[in-house]
């Protein structure tokens, strides 16, 4: 695995231990973490704190974002497909995919290349954590 996308995988590990939602995202630039986060929803009761919008607002202002690549342990829904578009990060790297929600081909279409690892590490701590906490998994989802 990939050391950036190990980043992410830790901070999914840290917000499982804090009793959230596995999920971790690294912001690398220059092969420099410049930011990381976790998915905060239930820790700060956020309905917006996902582990890419808490790694960018770890990661502080930035002038620009080129050059700059966001490693998320899974596939980014709208809401920070929106944000990655909005800052122009132009790629992303995911540990894996639960299913397909259309973000991959979304983000693709407005010029991000999207690499998917398809790491069983990351889709295991995510599988195990589903089948124990389905309903708070749905509100995080929306699926």
């Amino acid at each position: 695995m990939n050391k950036f996308l190990r980043e992410a995988l830790n901070e999914a590990k840290k917000g499982l231990k804090e009793g959230g939602i596995p999920i971790g995202a690294v912001l690398v630039r220059s092969g420099k973490t410049i930011g990381q986060g976790h998915n905060q929803r239930v820790q700060k009761n956020s309905p917006i704190l996902h582990a890419e919008m808490d790694c960018l607002q770890n990661a502080g202002r930035i002038k620009n974002y080129k050059g700059t690549v966001l490693y998320s342990t899974l596939m980014p829904c709208y809401m920070c497909s929106g944000t990655i578009l909005q800052f122009k990060i132009k790629k992303v790297v995911v540990g894996g995919s639960l299913r397909d929600i259309g973000t991959k081909k979304f983000l693709e279409a407005h010029g991000v290349k999207v690499v998917n690892m398809r790491s069983r590490e990351c889709l295991e701590i995510m599988d195990e954590f589903i089948k124990k906490n389905r309903a708070l998994w749905k509100e995080d989802s929306g699926i």
